[in-house]
């Protein structure tokens, strides 16, 4: 058992029987009154998020969770297959772990699996980026570099990204994973 004073952000907690990872946590000291910390969480089983006040000092139950890198196979009917790098262990994850970032993984990347003491999957963590190829979008004009417009394109993942005007089919861009926007394209 812990404190509220060891709360960190990607902590996982027991929050109300299920498993929560901390998003956020502030301290506050109002005025006149006691001490208290204010948690965003996310509940991993359904995805929800939440916000609760913990007293200062209150006990928290902490999980301990081991994070290892795992490379993506395949898609195999309801589940995500990833295998261990070291080991070459394979193992099948559910899409609501995986979460909305799920659209822009391709068979070889490398993701950060963490896992609980029972050996289930607690979150997939992706990178921050991730180079994809447009397959299929508008072709561009000359001179169409001057203007802030977009256009959507088709990824070689499927997703949909929206993409600057000079952007054509073959060419490698760099997505974020979060929002899935467009950052810039890639030399190859």
């Amino acid at each position: 058992m812990a404190t509220t004073a060891d709360l960190r952000v990607g902590a996982v907690i027991k929050y109300q029987g299920d498993l929560a990872v901390v998003l956020e946590s502030i301290h506050r000291t109002p005025g006149n009154l006691r001490a208290f910390y204010q948690v965003k969480m996310r509940v991993i089983k359904n995805g929800k998020l939440k916000e609760e006040r913990f007293r200062s000092g209150e006990t928290i139950e902490f999980v301990r969770v081991e994070t290892k890198n795992f490379q993506y196979l395949y898609r195999d009917g309801d589940s995500y297959v990833f295998m261990d790098s070291e080991n070459y262990e394979q193992i099948p994850v559910d899409p609501a772990t995986v979460g909305d970032a799920a659209k822009f993984l391709k068979e070889g990347q490398e993701v950060q699996i963490a896992r609980d003491e029972q050996d289930r999957v607690v979150t997939v963590a992706f990178p921050i980026h991730v180079t994809l190829r447009v397959e299929r979008t508008e072709p561009g004009m000359k001179g169409d570099t001057a203007t802030n417009a977009l256009k959507p394109s088709t990824v070689e993942t499927g997703a949909t990204v929206m993409v600057p005007l000079f952007v054509n089919e073959g060419d490698l861009i760099r997505v974020e994973v979060a929002s899935g926007s467009y950052l810039d394209r890639v030399k190859e």
